[in-house]
């Protein structure tokens, strides 16, 4: 039943809203049970299973002023589809948890759902159930899961002699929050890019199948997320910065702001490129960009260098 444009969740309440989400989410073949019963029932076909869950806390991960509730949704499920992507896998089922204020306008929750529900259709993937409660701010937990047909890559593969690659687009969304942080909304296209990004899901499971060694995706920024890679392998890896060719949207802003642009692509995150290694050049696969070198010893350099500037988002 359409509820008035006015409504709050405490007007629509609990199994009003879930009644109206539910019907958003369509259901992929691998779902026998969806929304609606104690919990979901998948089909399981050949291959490893992979699971992950990520928060989006409201003033913390996103505020409502700087993007729309349909924006949130597309943000929320990327997050969650990209993980799956790093491992090399697809993602095929999520739930979801959300938990709002009780004035909250139903259609916020309406519209967040629409987003989270057109982003998972670009990889194929169903919700098929979750949770709603009451709270003090916008909080939303999502639990993904997804199928690795080729041996999962993990973040402690890679090795001495491997190169560093990434594919997608990074730095542009932390070009936009640069951007909203001063009160500004244009370059339009970076402000987009940080409203909704937009990962390259096919190519993890790409680059699983030319033989990466070890893959993350870029949430958190380039340089932190290099780090777990160095971290987990037990290897030092060095980034070059002329193997970036900087957009010009973050030359301007980097002009405009007084900062150095590389610092948006160095550590900037919430784009989800993806970041790999690969044990020769030869297997890097069409669309992904050579950046760096792996190498004995520990830790991150920049250009052979310690790097001073910011290496990407941190949470406490």
């Amino acid at each position: 039943m359409a509820q008035p444009v006015d409504a709050t969740l405490t007007d629509v309440g609990e199994f009003g809203l879930i009644a109206e989400l539910v019907a958003l989410f369509e259901q992929g073949e691998q779902v026998l049970i969806g929304p609606g019963d104690d919990a979901a029932v998948l089909r399981i076909r050949n291959g490893h299973v992979v699971v992950s869950s990520d928060l989006m806390v409201e003033g913390r991960h996103f505020r409502r002023d700087w993007a729309s509730a349909e924006d949130v949704g597309h943000r929320a499920a990327a997050q969650n589809l990209s993980d799956i992507n790093a491992m090399g896998g697809v993602a095929h089922s999520l739930t979801i948890g959300l938990a709002a204020p009780g004035d909250l306008p139903a259609q916020w929750a309406l519209d967040f759902a629409r987003g989270f529900a057109a982003e998972c259709a670009l990889v194929g993937a169903s919700v098929v159930g979750g949770d709603l409660t009451r709270a003090d701010q916008v909080v939303v937990a999502v639990t993904v899961m997804g199928a690795c047909t080729e041996a999962p890559v993990v973040r402690s593969g890679a090795a001495a002699g491997d190169v560093l690659a990434l594919t997608g687009r990074q730095g542009w969304a932390a070009g936009g929050l640069a951007v909203l942080g001063r009160g500004f909304r244009s370059p339009r296209v970076l402000v987009e890019a940080y409203r909704r990004p937009a990962p390259p899901y096919p190519a993890g499971r790409v680059a699983a199948e030319a033989g990466a060694t070890a893959m993350i995706d870029i949430s958190d920024g380039l340089l932190a997320e290099a780090g777990h890679l160095a971290e987990r392998s037990g290897v030092s890896i060095d980034v070059r910065r002329d193997a970036f060719d900087l957009a010009e949207p973050l030359l301007a802003v980097g002009a405009a702001l007084g900062v150095d642009p590389m610092e948006f692509v160095l550590g900037g995150g919430d784009d989800h490129a993806l970041l790999a290694t690969f044990g020769s050049r030869a297997q890097v696969p069409e669309g992904w960009s050579v950046i760096g070198s792996v190498a004995e010893g520990s830790g991150v350099t920049v250009d052979g260098a310690a790097y001073e500037g910011p290496t990407g988002w941190t949470h406490f």
